[in-house]
Protein backbone atom coordinates (compact mmCIF):
# COMPACT_ATOMS: atom_id res chain seq x y z
CA UNK A 1 0.00 0.00 0.00
CA UNK A 2 1.88 3.18 -1.40
CA UNK A 3 1.04 6.55 1.21
CA UNK A 4 1.19 9.20 -0.98
CA UNK A 5 0.27 12.92 -0.52
CA UNK A 6 -3.23 12.11 0.29
CA UNK A 7 -2.15 10.27 3.23
CA UNK A 8 -3.07 12.76 5.65
CA UNK A 9 0.73 13.87 6.17
CA UNK A 10 2.04 17.62 6.24
CA UNK A 11 3.17 18.69 3.00
CA UNK A 12 4.37 22.24 2.82
CA UNK A 13 6.25 25.19 4.20
CA UNK A 14 5.49 26.27 7.93
CA UNK A 15 4.64 29.40 9.45
CA UNK A 16 7.29 30.61 11.48
CA UNK A 17 5.73 32.98 15.13
CA UNK A 18 9.09 33.98 16.15
CA UNK A 19 10.51 37.08 15.14
CA UNK A 20 13.70 36.68 13.39
CA UNK A 21 13.10 33.08 12.71
CA UNK A 22 11.97 31.74 9.16
CA UNK A 23 13.87 28.29 8.92
CA UNK A 24 13.24 25.87 10.79
CA UNK A 25 10.34 27.57 11.51
CA UNK A 26 8.63 27.63 15.03
CA UNK A 27 4.95 27.35 15.13
CA UNK A 28 2.71 29.30 17.56
CA UNK A 29 1.05 27.21 20.30
CA UNK A 30 -1.97 26.62 18.21
CA UNK A 31 -0.17 25.89 15.30
CA UNK A 32 2.17 23.34 17.44
CA UNK A 33 -1.63 21.70 18.95
CA UNK A 34 -2.60 21.36 15.16
CA UNK A 35 0.68 19.69 14.05
CA UNK A 36 0.76 17.37 16.74
CA UNK A 37 -2.72 16.41 16.10
CA UNK A 38 -2.29 15.88 12.04
CA UNK A 39 0.47 13.58 13.27
CA UNK A 40 -1.75 11.24 15.03
CA UNK A 41 -4.37 11.52 12.80
CA UNK A 42 -1.66 10.32 9.60
CA UNK A 43 -1.36 7.05 11.91
CA UNK A 44 -4.74 6.49 13.15
CA UNK A 45 -6.61 6.93 9.79
CA UNK A 46 -4.82 3.38 9.30
CA UNK A 47 -6.00 1.50 12.33
CA UNK A 48 -8.14 -1.24 12.03
CA UNK A 49 -11.54 -0.94 12.48
CA UNK A 50 -11.89 -2.87 16.16
CA UNK A 51 -9.01 -0.66 17.21
CA UNK A 52 -11.31 2.69 16.38
CA UNK A 53 -13.96 1.53 17.63
CA UNK A 54 -12.09 0.73 21.27
CA UNK A 55 -10.61 4.15 21.27
CA UNK A 56 -14.00 5.80 20.47
CA UNK A 57 -15.24 3.88 23.76
CA UNK A 58 -12.94 4.56 25.87
CA UNK A 59 -13.43 8.38 25.26
CA UNK A 60 -17.33 7.90 25.04
CA UNK A 61 -16.88 6.23 28.27
CA UNK A 62 -15.06 9.98 29.88
CA UNK A 63 -18.19 11.55 27.97
CA UNK A 64 -20.50 9.54 29.17
CA UNK A 65 -19.05 10.59 32.90
CA UNK A 66 -19.17 13.60 32.73
CA UNK A 67 -22.37 14.46 31.23
CA UNK A 68 -24.16 12.28 33.64
CA UNK A 69 -22.46 14.50 36.41
CA UNK A 70 -22.89 17.87 35.00
CA UNK A 71 -25.46 18.19 32.62
CA UNK A 72 -29.51 17.67 34.14
CA UNK A 73 -30.62 16.83 30.80
CA UNK A 74 -28.38 13.66 30.86
CA UNK A 75 -28.33 12.96 34.34
CA UNK A 76 -31.68 11.65 33.98
CA UNK A 77 -30.84 10.20 31.13
CA UNK A 78 -28.43 8.04 32.26
CA UNK A 79 -28.65 7.37 35.78
CA UNK A 80 -29.00 3.73 35.27
CA UNK A 81 -26.43 3.48 32.85
CA UNK A 82 -22.81 1.78 34.18
CA UNK A 83 -20.38 3.13 32.28
CA UNK A 84 -17.54 0.64 33.83
CA UNK A 85 -19.09 -2.59 32.42
CA UNK A 86 -17.44 -4.73 29.82
CA UNK A 87 -19.27 -3.81 26.39
CA UNK A 88 -18.35 -3.25 22.68
CA UNK A 89 -19.45 0.44 20.88
CA UNK A 90 -22.10 -0.83 19.46
CA UNK A 91 -23.74 -2.07 22.70
CA UNK A 92 -23.11 1.25 24.73
CA UNK A 93 -24.62 3.26 22.14
CA UNK A 94 -27.59 0.96 21.78
CA UNK A 95 -27.80 1.55 25.60
CA UNK A 96 -28.51 5.07 25.29
CA UNK A 97 -31.54 7.53 23.89
CA UNK A 98 -31.68 9.17 20.74
CA UNK A 99 -31.12 13.23 21.21
CA UNK A 100 -33.16 15.34 18.96
CA UNK A 101 -33.33 19.03 17.98
CA UNK A 102 -36.44 19.91 19.77
CA UNK A 103 -34.38 18.30 23.00
CA UNK A 104 -32.03 21.16 21.99
CA UNK A 105 -34.46 23.72 21.46
CA UNK A 106 -36.67 23.30 24.40
CA UNK A 107 -34.30 21.90 26.80
CA UNK A 108 -30.76 23.56 26.38
CA UNK A 109 -29.81 24.98 29.82
CA UNK A 110 -30.84 21.41 30.79
CA UNK A 111 -28.42 19.64 28.41
CA UNK A 112 -25.35 22.43 28.89
CA UNK A 113 -22.94 21.15 31.35
CA UNK A 114 -22.47 23.50 34.62
CA UNK A 115 -18.82 23.12 34.69
CA UNK A 116 -16.44 21.51 32.21
CA UNK A 117 -12.37 21.18 31.93
CA UNK A 118 -11.27 24.63 32.11
CA UNK A 119 -8.48 23.23 29.82
CA UNK A 120 -10.75 22.85 26.84
CA UNK A 121 -10.73 26.83 27.11
CA UNK A 122 -13.70 29.03 26.43
CA UNK A 123 -17.02 28.56 25.25
CA UNK A 124 -18.97 29.83 22.56
CA UNK A 125 -22.94 29.72 21.45
CA UNK A 126 -23.14 28.84 17.76
CA UNK A 127 -26.58 28.80 16.52
CA UNK A 128 -27.48 26.38 12.81
CA UNK A 129 -30.87 25.49 11.76
CA UNK A 130 -28.88 22.40 9.72
CA UNK A 131 -31.32 21.36 6.89
CA UNK A 132 -34.47 21.04 8.84
CA UNK A 133 -35.42 24.45 9.25
CA UNK A 134 -35.15 24.06 13.29
CA UNK A 135 -32.92 26.44 15.23
CA UNK A 136 -30.86 25.55 17.83
CA UNK A 137 -27.61 26.80 19.70
CA UNK A 138 -24.58 24.53 20.60
CA UNK A 139 -21.67 25.96 23.36
CA UNK A 140 -18.24 24.88 21.40
CA UNK A 141 -15.25 25.02 23.29
CA UNK A 142 -11.61 26.14 22.22
CA UNK A 143 -10.70 22.51 22.38
CA UNK A 144 -13.69 21.57 19.55
CA UNK A 145 -12.33 24.48 17.92
CA UNK A 146 -9.01 22.67 17.36
CA UNK A 147 -10.60 19.48 16.63
CA UNK A 148 -12.67 21.27 13.69
CA UNK A 149 -9.31 22.79 12.71
CA UNK A 150 -7.13 19.72 12.86
CA UNK A 151 -10.03 17.75 10.38
CA UNK A 152 -10.23 20.89 8.02
CA UNK A 153 -6.33 20.36 7.96
CA UNK A 154 -6.21 16.68 6.93
CA UNK A 155 -8.90 17.46 4.49
CA UNK A 156 -6.64 19.98 2.63
CA UNK A 157 -3.54 17.26 2.80
CA UNK A 158 -5.66 14.50 2.18
CA UNK A 159 -6.39 16.01 -1.30
CA UNK A 160 -3.24 17.20 -1.54
CA UNK A 161 -3.35 20.55 -2.54
CA UNK A 162 -1.16 23.60 -3.35
CA UNK A 163 -0.99 25.58 0.04
CA UNK A 164 1.18 28.28 -2.30
CA UNK A 165 -1.89 28.66 -4.80
CA UNK A 166 -5.11 31.29 -4.63
CA UNK A 167 -8.25 30.23 -2.92
CA UNK A 168 -11.76 31.78 -3.36
CA UNK A 169 -14.61 31.53 -0.83
CA UNK A 170 -18.58 32.20 -1.45
CA UNK A 171 -20.18 30.97 1.40
CA UNK A 172 -22.91 32.78 3.82
CA UNK A 173 -21.62 34.55 6.95
CA UNK A 174 -18.25 35.09 4.90
CA UNK A 175 -17.14 39.17 5.48
CA UNK A 176 -19.13 40.01 3.18
CA UNK A 177 -22.64 39.59 4.10
CA UNK A 178 -20.78 42.61 6.71
CA UNK A 179 -20.85 45.05 3.96
CA UNK A 180 -17.86 44.62 1.30
CA UNK A 181 -19.70 43.96 -1.87
CA UNK A 182 -17.24 43.46 -3.53
CA UNK A 183 -15.30 40.83 -1.88
CA UNK A 184 -12.47 40.57 0.60
CA UNK A 185 -8.84 39.97 0.06
CA UNK A 186 -6.85 38.13 2.18
CA UNK A 187 -3.04 37.31 2.06
CA UNK A 188 -3.41 33.97 2.80
CA UNK A 189 -5.99 31.12 3.38
CA UNK A 190 -6.99 32.20 7.16
CA UNK A 191 -7.85 29.75 9.83
CA UNK A 192 -6.71 26.66 9.97
CA UNK A 193 -4.17 26.68 7.43
CA UNK A 194 -2.37 30.05 8.75
CA UNK A 195 -1.72 28.40 11.77
CA UNK A 196 0.35 26.00 10.48
CA UNK A 197 1.68 26.52 6.78
CA UNK A 198 2.53 29.71 4.49
CA UNK A 199 0.07 29.27 1.86
CA UNK A 200 -1.49 32.11 -1.27
CA UNK A 201 -3.87 34.65 -1.21
CA UNK A 202 -7.36 33.76 -0.02
CA UNK A 203 -10.37 35.83 -1.73
CA UNK A 204 -14.35 36.40 -0.03
CA UNK A 205 -17.14 36.91 -1.33
CA UNK A 206 -20.94 36.73 0.17
CA UNK A 207 -23.07 33.76 -0.90
CA UNK A 208 -26.22 36.52 -1.17
CA UNK A 209 -24.50 38.08 -3.59
CA UNK A 210 -25.73 38.25 -7.39
CA UNK A 211 -24.74 35.07 -9.79
CA UNK A 212 -23.72 37.00 -12.32
CA UNK A 213 -21.77 39.40 -10.05
CA UNK A 214 -20.22 36.07 -8.51
CA UNK A 215 -18.98 35.04 -12.34
CA UNK A 216 -17.37 38.33 -13.08
CA UNK A 217 -15.95 38.12 -9.39
CA UNK A 218 -14.18 35.13 -10.17
CA UNK A 219 -13.18 35.58 -13.36
CA UNK A 220 -11.38 39.00 -12.29
CA UNK A 221 -9.85 36.95 -9.66
CA UNK A 222 -8.85 33.88 -11.02
CA UNK A 223 -8.99 31.21 -8.49
CA UNK A 224 -6.66 28.14 -7.97
CA UNK A 225 -9.66 26.39 -6.04
CA UNK A 226 -13.58 27.43 -4.95
CA UNK A 227 -14.94 26.51 -2.27
CA UNK A 228 -18.87 26.76 -1.85
CA UNK A 229 -22.42 25.36 -2.05
CA UNK A 230 -23.46 22.31 -4.49
CA UNK A 231 -26.22 24.71 -5.63
CA UNK A 232 -24.63 28.45 -6.08
CA UNK A 233 -22.03 26.02 -8.10
CA UNK A 234 -24.72 24.85 -10.42
CA UNK A 235 -26.02 28.04 -11.02
CA UNK A 236 -22.67 29.30 -11.30
CA UNK A 237 -22.28 26.74 -14.64
CA UNK A 238 -25.47 27.64 -15.68
CA UNK A 239 -23.36 31.18 -16.27
CA UNK A 240 -20.34 29.29 -18.14
CA UNK A 241 -22.34 26.95 -20.37
CA UNK A 242 -24.65 30.27 -21.78
CA UNK A 243 -21.23 31.91 -22.10
CA UNK A 244 -17.76 31.31 -23.51
CA UNK A 245 -16.43 34.57 -21.37
CA UNK A 246 -17.58 33.03 -18.35
CA UNK A 247 -16.53 29.82 -18.64
CA UNK A 248 -13.12 30.97 -20.34
CA UNK A 249 -12.87 33.19 -16.68
CA UNK A 250 -13.98 29.93 -14.55
CA UNK A 251 -10.88 27.98 -16.37
CA UNK A 252 -8.26 28.68 -13.63
CA UNK A 253 -10.10 26.62 -10.70
CA UNK A 254 -8.47 23.36 -10.11
CA UNK A 255 -10.79 21.91 -8.07
CA UNK A 256 -14.29 23.02 -6.46
CA UNK A 257 -14.56 22.31 -2.70
CA UNK A 258 -18.29 21.70 -1.83
CA UNK A 259 -20.11 21.91 1.33
CA UNK A 260 -23.45 22.55 2.99
CA UNK A 261 -25.91 20.62 1.14
CA UNK A 262 -25.86 17.42 -1.12
CA UNK A 263 -23.72 16.94 -3.78
CA UNK A 264 -25.06 15.21 -7.03
CA UNK A 265 -22.97 13.31 -9.25
CA UNK A 266 -24.96 15.09 -11.83
CA UNK A 267 -23.24 18.03 -11.06
CA UNK A 268 -19.65 16.15 -10.45
CA UNK A 269 -20.09 15.52 -13.79
CA UNK A 270 -21.06 19.29 -15.30
CA UNK A 271 -18.27 20.19 -13.40
CA UNK A 272 -15.72 17.99 -15.03
CA UNK A 273 -17.24 18.73 -18.68
CA UNK A 274 -17.47 22.86 -18.06
CA UNK A 275 -14.42 23.32 -16.05
CA UNK A 276 -12.12 19.86 -16.46
CA UNK A 277 -12.00 20.15 -12.56
CA UNK A 278 -12.85 17.93 -9.49
CA UNK A 279 -15.13 18.22 -6.55
CA UNK A 280 -14.17 17.48 -3.25
CA UNK A 281 -17.07 17.36 -1.21
CA UNK A 282 -17.37 17.68 2.85
CA UNK A 283 -20.03 16.81 5.21
CA UNK A 284 -19.87 19.14 8.21
CA UNK A 285 -22.82 20.55 10.45
CA UNK A 286 -22.68 23.89 12.71
CA UNK A 287 -23.27 21.71 15.96
CA UNK A 288 -20.92 19.33 15.39
CA UNK A 289 -17.67 20.13 13.02
CA UNK A 290 -16.36 18.17 10.60
CA UNK A 291 -18.42 14.65 9.52
CA UNK A 292 -17.00 13.50 6.75
CA UNK A 293 -14.25 14.11 4.25
CA UNK A 294 -13.81 12.40 0.39
CA UNK A 295 -11.56 9.42 0.36
CA UNK A 296 -8.69 11.02 -1.49
CA UNK A 297 -8.69 7.83 -3.36
CA UNK A 298 -12.46 8.22 -4.27
CA UNK A 299 -15.03 6.30 -3.64
CA UNK A 300 -16.87 7.78 -0.71
CA UNK A 301 -16.71 9.78 2.57
CA UNK A 302 -14.64 8.57 5.13
CA UNK A 303 -15.83 9.57 8.78
CA UNK A 304 -13.58 11.60 11.16
CA UNK A 305 -13.69 8.96 13.53
CA UNK A 306 -11.20 10.63 16.00
CA UNK A 307 -14.06 13.22 16.28
CA UNK A 308 -17.32 11.48 15.92
CA UNK A 309 -19.16 8.50 15.93
CA UNK A 310 -21.65 8.45 13.20
CA UNK A 311 -24.37 5.76 13.28
CA UNK A 312 -26.58 4.97 9.95
CA UNK A 313 -29.92 4.07 11.68
CA UNK A 314 -33.29 2.44 10.50
CA UNK A 315 -37.19 3.67 11.09
CA UNK A 316 -36.60 1.24 14.54
CA UNK A 317 -33.09 3.13 15.19
CA UNK A 318 -31.02 -0.18 14.26
CA UNK A 319 -28.00 0.06 12.68
CA UNK A 320 -28.20 -0.54 8.44
CA UNK A 321 -26.43 -2.32 6.87
CA UNK A 322 -23.67 -1.13 4.30
CA UNK A 323 -25.76 -0.19 0.75
CA UNK A 324 -28.94 0.61 2.96
CA UNK A 325 -30.11 4.41 3.45
CA UNK A 326 -30.59 5.46 6.94
CA UNK A 327 -30.98 8.37 9.30
CA UNK A 328 -27.61 10.25 10.35
CA UNK A 329 -26.89 10.11 14.21
CA UNK A 330 -23.87 11.68 15.55
CA UNK A 331 -21.83 11.41 18.74
CA UNK A 332 -19.66 14.39 19.28
CA UNK A 333 -16.89 13.24 21.52
CA UNK A 334 -15.27 16.61 22.23
CA UNK A 335 -18.28 18.73 23.47
CA UNK A 336 -18.31 18.64 27.30
CA UNK A 337 -19.94 21.96 27.49
CA UNK A 338 -23.13 20.81 25.24
CA UNK A 339 -23.15 17.17 24.97
CA UNK A 340 -24.44 15.89 21.67
CA UNK A 341 -24.87 11.98 22.48
CA UNK A 342 -26.62 10.12 19.55
CA UNK A 343 -28.00 13.40 18.27
CA UNK A 344 -30.02 12.84 15.30
CA UNK A 345 -28.87 15.22 12.45
CA UNK A 346 -32.03 14.53 10.57
CA UNK A 347 -29.75 14.48 7.61
CA UNK A 348 -29.86 10.58 5.31
CA UNK A 349 -27.07 8.95 3.79
CA UNK A 350 -25.79 5.46 2.95
CA UNK A 351 -23.39 3.19 5.48
CA UNK A 352 -20.62 1.91 3.06
CA UNK A 353 -18.07 -1.16 3.17
CA UNK A 354 -14.68 -0.97 3.90
CA UNK A 355 -12.48 1.21 1.67
CA UNK A 356 -10.38 -0.04 -0.88
CA UNK A 357 -7.64 2.82 0.08
CA UNK A 358 -6.96 0.65 3.81
CA UNK A 359 -7.81 3.16 5.90
CA UNK A 360 -10.14 1.61 9.24
CA UNK A 361 -11.96 4.90 9.42
CA UNK A 362 -15.49 4.00 8.91
CA UNK A 363 -17.24 5.22 5.05
CA UNK A 364 -20.26 6.43 3.84
CA UNK A 365 -20.71 5.89 0.36
CA UNK A 366 -23.77 8.70 -0.33
CA UNK A 367 -25.18 11.59 1.99
CA UNK A 368 -28.76 12.54 0.78
CA UNK A 369 -31.28 15.27 1.55
CA UNK A 370 -29.58 18.75 2.03
CA UNK A 371 -30.67 20.61 -0.64
CA UNK A 372 -31.47 23.88 -0.84
CA UNK A 373 -32.74 26.71 -3.97
CA UNK A 374 -31.84 29.95 -4.80
CA UNK A 375 -34.30 32.87 -4.68
CA UNK A 376 -35.43 34.44 -7.68
CA UNK A 377 -35.94 38.10 -7.35
CA UNK A 378 -37.95 40.16 -9.40
CA UNK A 379 -35.35 41.96 -11.39
CA UNK A 380 -33.93 38.86 -12.64
CA UNK A 381 -31.61 38.15 -9.62
CA UNK A 382 -31.02 34.81 -7.96
CA UNK A 383 -29.22 33.72 -4.89
CA UNK A 384 -28.95 31.54 -2.09
CA UNK A 385 -31.14 32.67 0.71
CA UNK A 386 -30.80 33.11 4.09
CA UNK A 387 -33.85 32.78 5.18
CA UNK A 388 -34.38 34.22 8.68
CA UNK A 389 -33.18 31.48 10.83
CA UNK A 390 -31.08 33.74 13.54
CA UNK A 391 -34.16 35.42 14.51
CA UNK A 392 -37.37 34.04 14.41
CA UNK A 393 -37.64 32.18 17.45
CA UNK A 394 -36.73 35.83 19.05
CA UNK A 395 -39.59 36.79 17.76
CA UNK A 396 -42.13 34.26 18.14
CA UNK A 397 -42.11 30.74 19.49
CA UNK A 398 -40.89 28.93 16.22
CA UNK A 399 -40.46 25.07 16.26
CA UNK A 400 -39.71 24.43 12.60
CA UNK A 401 -40.68 26.73 9.64
CA UNK A 402 -40.07 26.29 6.17
CA UNK A 403 -40.20 29.09 3.32
CA UNK A 404 -41.90 27.78 -0.34
CA UNK A 405 -41.13 30.89 -3.29
CA UNK A 406 -44.43 29.95 -5.64
CA UNK A 407 -44.37 33.40 -7.74
CA UNK A 408 -41.47 36.27 -8.19
CA UNK A 409 -43.89 38.78 -5.53
CA UNK A 410 -44.67 35.56 -2.90
CA UNK A 411 -43.89 33.08 -0.55
CA UNK A 412 -45.21 31.02 1.99
CA UNK A 413 -44.28 30.59 5.18
CA UNK A 414 -44.74 27.46 6.68
CA UNK A 415 -44.43 27.13 10.06
CA UNK A 416 -44.89 24.53 13.47
CA UNK A 417 -45.08 26.99 16.45
CA UNK A 418 -45.77 26.02 19.91
CA UNK A 419 -49.37 28.30 19.68
CA UNK A 420 -51.10 30.37 17.30
CA UNK A 421 -49.56 33.48 16.30
CA UNK A 422 -50.66 37.21 16.79
CA UNK A 423 -50.86 39.29 13.85
CA UNK A 424 -48.37 41.48 15.48
CA UNK A 425 -45.97 38.23 15.19
CA UNK A 426 -47.10 37.47 11.68
CA UNK A 427 -46.30 40.83 10.40
CA UNK A 428 -42.69 40.88 12.14
CA UNK A 429 -41.99 37.74 10.30
CA UNK A 430 -42.77 38.94 7.53
CA UNK A 431 -40.39 41.57 7.80
CA UNK A 432 -38.01 39.62 9.03
CA UNK A 433 -38.28 37.13 5.81
CA UNK A 434 -38.21 40.07 3.66
CA UNK A 435 -34.73 41.20 5.14
CA UNK A 436 -33.42 37.82 4.48
CA UNK A 437 -34.41 37.25 1.41
CA UNK A 438 -33.74 40.85 -0.13
CA UNK A 439 -37.33 41.81 -1.20
CA UNK A 440 -40.43 42.91 0.23
CA UNK A 441 -42.21 39.34 -0.54
CA UNK A 442 -46.03 38.79 0.04
CA UNK A 443 -46.04 35.99 2.37
CA UNK A 444 -48.83 33.72 3.08
CA UNK A 445 -48.63 31.63 6.10
CA UNK A 446 -49.65 28.24 6.75
CA UNK A 447 -49.13 26.36 10.42
CA UNK A 448 -49.04 22.71 10.91
CA UNK A 449 -48.89 21.63 14.42
CA UNK A 450 -47.51 18.43 13.85
CA UNK A 451 -44.84 19.84 12.23
CA UNK A 452 -44.09 20.32 8.49
CA UNK A 453 -44.02 16.96 6.53
CA UNK A 454 -40.42 16.37 4.74
CA UNK A 455 -40.14 15.79 1.38
CA UNK A 456 -40.08 12.09 -0.35
CA UNK A 457 -37.51 10.49 0.16
CA UNK A 458 -36.83 12.04 3.85
CA UNK A 459 -35.43 14.99 2.43
CA UNK A 460 -36.58 18.23 4.21
CA UNK A 461 -35.46 21.87 2.55
CA UNK A 462 -35.71 25.09 4.70
CA UNK A 463 -36.28 27.12 1.22
CA UNK A 464 -37.97 25.57 -1.84
CA UNK A 465 -38.19 27.52 -5.36
CA UNK A 466 -41.20 26.11 -7.15
CA UNK A 467 -39.70 28.51 -10.16
CA UNK A 468 -38.39 27.20 -13.26
CA UNK A 469 -34.89 28.31 -12.79
CA UNK A 470 -35.29 30.67 -16.21
CA UNK A 471 -38.22 32.58 -15.11
CA UNK A 472 -38.34 36.46 -15.70
CA UNK A 473 -40.59 38.85 -14.98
Amino acid sequence: MTRSAGDGRVHGRFVSSLPGMTWPAIPSAQGTLLGMLLRQFAESQWLGAEEIEARQLAQLRLLLAHAKRHSRFFAERLRNLDTDRPMSLHECLAGLPIMHRQDLQNRRREIDCAWYPSEHGGATVGKSTGSTGEPVAVRRTALNNLIWMAMTLREHLWQGRDFGASLAVIRANSDGDKGHDEGIVRTDWGPPVNELLVSGPSYGLSLQTDIGRQVAWLRDIGPDYLLTYPSNLDALLDEAEADPLHRAGLGHVRQVRTIGETLADALRQRCRDLLHAEIADTYSTQEVGVLAAECPMGGGYHVMAEGVIIEILDDDDRPCAPGTVGRVVATDLHNFATPLIRYDLRDIAEMGSPCRCGRGLPRLTRILGRQRNLVHLPDGRRYWPLTGAYGCRDIAPVRQYQVIQRSLERVTLRLAAERSLTPGEEAALANLLGSFLGHPFAVDFEYFPDGIPRGRGGKFEDFICELPANTTA
